[in-house]
């Protein structure tokens, strides 16, 4: 369940003061999957991943009541999740990688030229390939389950900083604005991960549907 509008996040939020089991459980079915992806750009291991994420929601039930609604609710839920990792990963000793990208020139990579994707405003396909790769129509290929699990292989491949970037905004569907909140980034810093995730995703499809692949 995703609250798509004030009256229904206000319903939900009532809902969770009330402590509704079965509000809680579609919320956590809902972010749980995302939550962890984001945990673990900050942790060593999914299993204390994990573990943050069971942090995040007891977090949200002890904070349901305070929530004063300054953003939307899932950006409140990301906001706990990314502020207890952050502090785990200090325990742990672990660098948050993050922080190498305060200047996204210092750290080259090679990726596609930019002008291989659509503008991030286009009306029909935001970010999307201007021409699709080579022997793959969305129509009839994106959908075919290999397909899909190419894509999946190569996002659950990509650095961990990249991977929730690119689970955000092209799985998830979230926007630039609320992803650069969530995860503490600068615009131009959400834009450089965001296209060097798209363009590795792009050529391992390229790769598998030019034989290369498997």
């Amino acid at each position: 369940m995703q609250a798509t509008t004030a009256s229904d996040e206000a319903q939900l939020v009532a809902a969770l003061r009330e402590r509704d089991e079965r509000a809680f459980a579609e919320l956590v079915r809902s972010y749980h999957a995302a939550l962890l992806r984001v945990a673990r750009i900050y942790v060593p291991s999914t299993a204390v991943a994990e573990e943050v994420v069971q942090e995040t929601w007891v977090g949200v039930l002890r904070g349901i009541d305070g929530f004063e609604g300054r953003s939307s609710l899932r950006t409140w839920v990301f906001r706990i999740l990314t502020n207890a990792a952050q502090a785990r990963a200090k325990r742990e000793g672990r660098h948050i990688p993050f922080s190498a990208l305060d200047q996204p020139g210092r750290v080259p990579e090679p990726a596609v030229n930019a002008d291989r994707f659509l503008a991030p405003d286009d009306p029909v396909w935001p970010g999307g390939w201007v021409v699709a790769p080579a022997r793959w129509s969305p129509a009839d290929r994106l959908v075919a389950k290999e397909t899909l699990e190419i894509v999946s292989q190569a996002i659950e491949q990509l650095p961990p900083n990249q991977r929730a970037v690119i689970s955000l905004r092209d799985i998830e569907g979230w926007g630039s604005d609320e992803v650069c909140n969530v995860l503490g980034l600068s615009d131009s810093n959400q834009r450089v991960l965001l296209h060097r995730a798209r363009s590795k995703v792009r050529t391992a499809l390229e790769r598998y549907f030019q034989g290369e692949a498997q």
